[in-house]
C-alpha cells in the first residue's frame, strides 16, 4: 500500500510538473500572439494554470484535500464577485464584458478561476514567512493574493474582459477593489486555515515556483512587453514583498 501511495504521489508531481513547464511556455508565447487571438488564449491560460494550480495542490496534498481547498477558493470568491457585481460591495462598482464566456447573473463562470488558481501560491508563500502563527498566516495569504491583483485588474480591465465607470486613480481601478480583495481573501484563508494546518515545506515548493514565476513573469511583461512600468512597479514590489522573505525562507530551510 506505502509503495502505491508513492506511486501515485510521483505520477501527481511529475504531472505538475509537465503541467507547469506548458504554463510558462503559453505564458511566454502569448506575446507574440495577434490581437485576435489573444480572447481564446486568455481563456486557455486561466485553464491551465487553474489546472496546474490543481495538479501542484493534489501532489501536496492529496486528490481529496487538495480539490477541496482549490474548489472553497473558487467557490467564496466567486460568492463574492456575484454580490461584487449586483451591490458594488465590497470591490466597488464594475461589470464584466462577455469576454470570457458564459455568465451567472453577469459574473462569467471563469472568475472563479482568479481565487482559485492563485490561492495555493498565496498560501504557501505565506505559511514560509510566518510558520505556525496561524492568524498571521491567513493576514499575509490574503495580501499576497490581493498583491498578485495588481498586476490582474490593470491588464484585464485594459483588455476589455471588465470595466469601472467610476475609474480609479491606479491605472482606473479604485482602491475599494483592493480592498475588496483582501477582504474576500482573508475568508478564503480562515476557511483554509481550518482545512490545512500543515506548515510549508519542501512538499509546497510547486506552489512557491507558481508564485515566483507569476511575479516574476508579470513585471518583465509589463515592464519590457507592455509598457506599462507603473503597473510592473507596483505590482513588482507588492508581489516581491512576499515573494523575496519566501524564497529566503525556504533557502534557510534547506540548507
Amino acid at each position: 500500500m506505502r509503495r502505491r501511495g508513492r506511486s501515485a504521489d510521483r505520477r501527481r508531481v511529475s504531472a505538475f510538473g509537465a503541467l507547469f513547464g506548458s504554463l510558462v511556455a503559453s505564458q511566454v508565447a502569448y506575446s507574440r500572439l495577434p490581437a485576435h487571438r489573444l480572447i481564446p488564449a486568455t481563456r486557455g491560460i486561466v485553464g491551465l494554470m487553474l489546472t496546474t494550480s490543481t495538479a501542484e495542490a493534489m501532489a501536496s496534498r492529496g486528490r481529496g484535500r487538495g480539490a477541496a481547498l482549490v474548489g472553497s477558493a473558487g467557490a467564496l470568491g466567486f460568492a463574492a464577485e456575484l454580490v461584487g457585481v449586483s451591490t458594488g460591495k465590497p470591490f466597488g462598482h464594475y461589470s464584466y464584458s462577455g469576454q470570457l464566456g458564459p455568465r451567472v447573473a453577469g459574473v462569467p463562470v471563469a472568475a472563479s478561476a482568479a481565487w482559485a488558481m492563485m490561492a495555493r501560491p498565496s498560501w504557501t508563500v505565506a505559511g514560509l514567512v510566518a510558520g505556525r502563527h496561524r492568524l498571521r498566516r491567513v493576514l499575509l495569504a490574503a495580501g499576497a493574493l490581493t498583491a498578485w491583483d495588481v498586476f490582474l485588474d490593470p491588464r484585464m480591465a485594459r483588455d476589455g474582459y471588465w470595466s469601472w465607470p467610476g475609474g480609479g486613480r491606479y491605472e482606473g481601478i479604485p482602491a475599494t477593489n483592493f480592498a475588496g480583495w483582501f477582504v474576500t481573501s482573508t475568508a478564503v484563508f480562515a476557511v483554509w486555515s481550518l482545512l490545512d494546518d500543515e506548515d510549508a515545506g519542501p512538499a509546497d515548493d510547486g506552489a512557491l515556483a507558481l508564485y515566483a514565476w507569476t511575479w516574476i513573469g508579470e513585471t518583465f511583461a509589463h515592464a519590457a512587453i507592455w509598457n506599462k512600468p507603473v503597473v510592473a512597479v507596483a505590482g513588482g514590489t507588492a508581489m516581491g514583498a512576499i515573494a523575496v522573505p519566501a524564497l529566503v525562507a525556504r533557502r534557510r530551510m534547506a540548507a
